[in-house]
């Protein structure tokens, strides 16, 4: 009789012979034969079952270790210079096995995003479980999909959450990684392409409830592919951090430094300090200091913490949390300047005229102690003259010295004329729970104001340190407008009545006449938004091209390293300039610097669109219990499919579908952004007052969908096509196609 081996002595073949796991290959390998092989299938089927074994087609494998040739998605090298890689097949209940790449001299250059079809051998004894060798590589810029999984009889289908997403994905039911109906997961396409049918994805992450609260900002987390866990090695190094010392630093403890913040602030990176001139050389003259943490100090080129600052770029930041680029120990604790602590900072030194013209300044790495961590509101309330508790004992020495500092800032700024722009910022207000509960607009305080102006003066006096030392640094670059964008924006002012020349070199003063032409007017809104639309990106560069919107020659960004690497690049070429120690600027990273400025440039605008989606999602759940509701608003945008409405009361953004306007059909003019009725000439354009009704909006996507109900307090024409006859087109467009398919025909006789 054959002996039928254990689930143990199975285990154990598989284990050892991973390329031999087929149900004939353990038959042969135990000598069963015959109604054995029954025996033998339910074992198997067993173990599966229980979660010790996989199929794979025709074979079996343990789901705790990886088959010998895998398909791998290759990491960013790590701060040795190491390619480390991560199993797309991993199906195991624990962690995923860290996976080095040893390469070949023949093998092609890898980088990360790579998908690669590599050969495995488990180790033991290191770091890692597994060394894989290159066979060939797939591709790279692998497609993920975000969406919610819809459990069907066939398997399953993926609703995507982007707007833009309009078709669904199908996953087979071994592709689903145990995900649940109505669970929001990471997906990626796999198989050929089907010319029927949807196309095919298999499931990677399961990120739980959509509808859970807080999951709003992790949806974009995921979509946008922002980092939001930091790796065991840069937690570990940053919280090796220790508190710098005094050294050779300047001591300016006893300085009355101050913050002045959000109210829900959780980090101060800047504190500032003014006081009257003494110098009789420079009456009616102010001295402002501004301190900044010394980041640089903690984060050194090379180490794990600098390669995953440079990989974020920038802290992101959501209305329920913040993903930040340095981890919170730094963020948090050792670079943020608390009140009546001691913390190691980069300030400067600037001395004003009474016109507000700085006439001189210097650098410092130095020791501070803030005086008072405050907030606007309490800041702007003292000056008004209702001083608390807080403000109070600090009103005569340090606030009004640092407002007359301001106002002669701003006379400097008149004179300057950089673009004036007046848009409210809108801010969503969570409960506990994660729920909206109300949508409001900030204020716009002198106490933001004077914070805005004296750091514009510190990014200024380092760039013009820097350019003068000869030291390479990231600028930060805004480039005047484009003529193409110039003409729309003529237009839209034309449209209200006002004039934007031409034949001049564009200045932000003259920008800044029509601002102030159309201020407390219906079309003060629709002319700054225009003009905001009108700017170009900015960016980051070593190459000087100046900052057109500030009217500044050059311009760097100096005062944020907690939250910008490009800072941080800053404060390491200050610490270079002024041979402050050997936590400067590398000549590696000065070698890359332009490549350096592309990718934090590509993650600034990466955080603005996560930003604003998760904005347009939140106001989507906050309005999605008002469907059915009447708003005013005004035309935004108008587009070939329809017509994009800011709404007055929450400033969200609605699309009018082109298929909901009236019973005619709208010509769309491109070049001045206007839809025209065929009937009855009824034009479109941005601009226009308008009422629409909310017909749906979808929190998962963040879409509104609205309803066109009045133009100009006007309602709609109905138009004249009849019910059942098709709309009105172009003139000659099917005379024309027509004659097109004539002339095809005749040549083909011919």
């Amino acid at each position: 009789m054959t002996r039928i081996p254990s689930k143990a002595e199975v285990l154990d073949w598989i284990s050892a012979n991973p390329t031999e796991t087929s149900k004939r290959d353990i038959a042969r390998a135990f000598g069963i034969k015959g109604n054995g092989k029954i025996d033998l299938k339910r074992i198997l089927k067993e173990l599966e079952v229980e979660g010790h074994l996989e199929k794979r087609r025709k074979s079996y494998r343990d789901p705790e270790h990886l088959p010998p040739v895998s398909v791998l998605m290759v990491k960013a090298p790590d701060k040795d210079g190491d390619l480390f890689a991560r199993p797309m097949e991993w199906q195991g209940q624990g962690a995923e096995p860290v996976i080095l790449v040893i390469p070949c001299a023949s093998d092609p250059g890898l980088g990360e995003g790579d998908r690669i079809l590599a050969r495995l051998t488990s180790v033991k004894g290191e770091d890692y479980s597994y060394e894989a060798r290159l066979i060939r590589r797939i591709g790279s810029n692998l497609l993920r999909v975000l969406g919610v999984f819809r459990s069907t009889s066939e398997g399953g289908r993926i609703v995507p959450v982007d707007k833009s997403g309009s078709r669904e994905w199908q996953v087979a039911s071994d592709a689903q990684m145990g995900a649940r109906d109505g669970e929001l997961v990471e997906a990626e396409p796999t198989g050929p392409k089907h010319r029927m049918g949807l196309p095919r994805a298999r499931i990677v992450a399961r990120l739980g409830d959509p509808s859970a609260a807080k999951a709003v900002s992790l949806i974009a987390i995921h979509q946008h592919g922002i980092p939001d866990a930091f790796p065991d090695d840069v937690v570990a190094e940053a919280d090796a951090c220790k508190p710098v010392k005094l050294g050779k630093r300047e001591d300016l403890r006893e300085l009355p430094l101050i913050t002045i913040d959000p109210a829900d602030a959780r980090d101060h990176d800047d504190a500032c300090y003014a006081e009257a001139d003494g110098d009789p050389d420079n009456p009616g003259g102010h001295i402002v200091w501004v301190a900044i943490a010394d980041v640089a100090a903690y984060v050194r080129p090379g180490t794990a913490l600098d390669g995953e600052a440079r990989n974020r770029g920038n802290s992101t930041y959501f209305p329920d949390r913040v993903v930040p680029m340095l981890p919170d120990v730094l963020s948090g604790d050792l670079c943020s300047l608390h009140d009546g602590v001691e913390r190691a900072c980069i300030a400067v030194r600037m001395v004003l005229d009474t016109e507000g013209r700085k006439l001189s300044h210097h650098f410092v790495r130095a020791m501070m102690r803030s005086h008072a961590s405050l907030h606007y509101d309490e800041v702007q309330a003292a000056v008004d003259g209702t001083p608390n508790a807080r403000t109070g004992p600090l009103l005569e020495p340090v606030l009004k010295p640092l407002y007359a500092a301001y106002a002669a800032l701003v006379k400097a700024r008149q004179a300057r004329q950089p673009l004036d722009l007046d848009l409210p910022e809108r801010r969503i207000v969570l409960d506990d729970d994660g729920t909206v509960t109300s949508v409001r607009f900030r204020d716009r305080l002198d106490a933001h104001r004077l914070i805005e102006e004296f750091m514009v003066l510190a990014n200024v006096a380092a760039a013009e340190t820097l350019i003068a030392k000869r030291t390479g640094l990231l600028f930060r670059v805004h480039e005047e407008p484009s003529p193409e964008k110039l003409d729309a924006l003529r237009e839209t002012v034309k449209a209200a009545g006002l004039v934007l020349a031409k034949g001049q070199v564009l200045q932000t003063r003259h920008l800044n006449q029509l601002l102030y032409a159309a201020a407390d007017t219906d079309d003060a809104e629709l002319i700054n938004i225009s003009t905001l639309r009108a700017m170009t990106q900015a960016y980051y560069s070593p190459d000087n091209y100046g900052h057109f919107g500030l009217a500044l020659a050059q311009y760097a960004h100096f005062t944020s390293p907690i939250r910008r690497y490009s800072d941080l690049i800053v404060h390491r070429a200050l610490v270079t300039a002024h041979g402050w120690g050997k936590d400067g600027l590398s000549p590696e990273e000065a070698d890359r610097l332009e490549e350096t400025g592309q990718h934090i440039s590509d993650t600034e605008r990466r955080s603005m669109v996560a930003e604003r989606d998760t904005t347009d999602r939140y106001l989507a759940s906050y309005l999605s219990e008002r469907v059915g509701d009447e708003f005013t608003g005004r035309i935004a945008g108008v587009a070939r499919f329809g017509v994009f409405v800011k709404m007055d009361e929450t400033g969200a953004d609605g699309l009018v579908p082109i298929r909901t306007i009236g019973r005619e059909y709208f010509h769309y003019d491109d070049e001045a952004r206007t839809l025209m009725g065929a009937d009855t000439g009824l034009i479109i354009s941005i601009g226009q007052r308008v009422t629409v009704r909310l017909a749906q909006a979808t929190p998962l996507t963040g879409g509104l969908e609205l309803e066109l109900l009045t133009l100009e307090d006007k309602a709609l024409p109905k138009g004249v096509s009849p019910a059942g006859r098709s709309p009105r087109r172009k003139v000659g467009r099917g005379k024309r196609k027509a004659d097109k398919i004539k002339r095809k025909v005749a040549r083909k006789r011919r």
